[in-house]
């Protein structure tokens, strides 16, 4: 019976990773648009005002809320909020693989196309402005790399005492990838790049 129910329990769906359920999710969308008969990628300078990664640039995209009946829901409304596309002029081409930045942070990427005829209505709030990449110019250019040493700092409560060597316990430390794209006036980094970068990899 024991063993019945653990079968049970394994064969329900399961989260995507340990802590999913906890992590703060958000999902953004790949826009593709046409710009003189060639596909484009669309993307936003955040807002100068904003408290969080001003002037950094972003797909459209937040954070998930209760409301919001899957990922790919959010996405579509953060769209619609960030930069005024109505969700009939999108169209949805499928998902890439989630990126999980830290165990608490779990952001969905979707791949859709913006009917070419729509306004964009932004909200200044948020967003700046867009601009386009060509795909096919990123798909000839190779970004580069840079190297961000992260190392782990315990709190100063952290209970030694209860681990194996205590307070002398060798805490791993590790290298961060950091992607860089240089469009003109533009520098696509972070989270946005390694997101762009995996989408473009994938297509090539």
């Amino acid at each position: 019976m024991f063993l019945k129910k653990i079968k049970n329990g394994l064969n329900q769906n399961q989260p995507l990773f340990i802590g999913e359920e906890t992590a703060m999710r958000s999902a953004v969308l790949i826009p593709l648009v046409q710009v003189n008969n060639e596909w484009h990628i669309l993307f936003e300078v955040r807002s100068l005002t904003m408290r969080h990664q001003p002037g950094d640039i972003s797909f459209p995209g937040g954070k998930i809320d209760p409301t919001d009946a899957t990922p790919l829901d959010a996405a579509i409304r953060e769209t619609h909020e960030e930069i005024g596309i109505d969700p009939s002029a999108i169209l949805v081409l499928g998902q890439m693989s989630a990126f999980i930045p830290t165990p608490s942070f779990v952001i969905y990427p979707f791949i859709a196309t913006i009917d070419n005829h729509h306004t964009y209505h932004l909200n200044k709030a948020e967003v700046e402005k867009v601009f386009t990449v060509p795909v096919q110019w990123l798909l000839n250019h190779q970004p580069y790399k840079h190297m961000v040493p992260v190392q782990a700092q315990p709190s100063h409560d952290f209970p030694y005492d209860k681990i194996a060597n205590g307070d002398q316990y060798q805490w791993k430390s590790h290298a961060m990838e950091e992607w860089f794209y240089e469009y003109k006036q533009y520098t696509i980094w972070g989270l946005t790049a390694r997101i762009l970068k995996h989408f473009i990899d994938t297509i090539k």
